[in-house]
């Protein structure tokens, strides 16, 4: 099945990932001039018993897997204009997620004022250590140079691809998560010290 695009993106970057024994073929589709960020996704599937369940976020934060094992970074100034940009895998989850990939591609090269900036794509892939080929969360960062106002606007979007086994774990650590996020007090009965756990 393929995606027809109007006039409003113009580049496209594909990539190929396995997932179970088939292969998706995954397109990232953007504009030169805009921050904005479109997935596209076909499957080379052998075996019709293969079900996948796919996810776009537009929003990083509307995320169980983004919300508990990713830290985001967000940033607003006079020339930068940064929302849910991916930082880092939270240290508590590091045995818990792998990388299965990290790219960057420079789009441009522009200069402004005294500072050289680059307009740039870059990819993130992100899989389960104890489900590695059963569940991806592709994250596409796009780096846009608004020249007029002088500004760099950051956008992230994310694309999750997973069997419902692993979408049970992602379910059970966020659970997790939530308890740990939002401990319960208890009172120790020889004084008034809390305890949060």
């Amino acid at each position: 099945m393929s995606l027809t695009l109007g006039k409003s993106f113009d580049r496209e970057y594909k990539l190929q990932l396995q997932f179970l024994d088939n292969f998706y073929n995954i397109g990232i589709f953007f504009n030169k001039k805009s921050s904005f960020v479109l997935f596209s996704i076909d499957s080379e599937i052998k075996n019709n018993s293969t079900f996948a369940k796919i996810n776009m976020f537009k929003n990083l934060e509307s995320s169980k897997f983004s919300e508990t094992f990713l830290e985001l970074h967000n940033y607003k100034k006079n020339n930068l204009d940064i929302v849910n940009q991916f930082h880092a895998i939270k240290p508590d989850y590091h045995c818990d997620i792998n990388f299965v990939l990290n790219e960057t591609i420079n789009l441009a090269k522009i200069e402004l004022d005294d500072r050289t900036l680059y307009e740039t794509l870059t990819v993130y892939g992100l899989s389960l250590t104890t489900y590695p080929n059963e569940f991806i969360f592709l994250i596409a960062e796009r780096q846009n140079i608004i020249r007029k106002l002088n500004k760099k606007v950051v956008r992230t979007t994310a694309v999750q691809i997973a069997t419902s086994q692993s979408l049970s774990l992602v379910n059970e650590f966020y659970d997790e998560y939530k308890k740990y996020k939002n401990p319960k007090n208890i009172y120790i009965n020889n004084n008034d010290d809390i305890i949060k756990l």
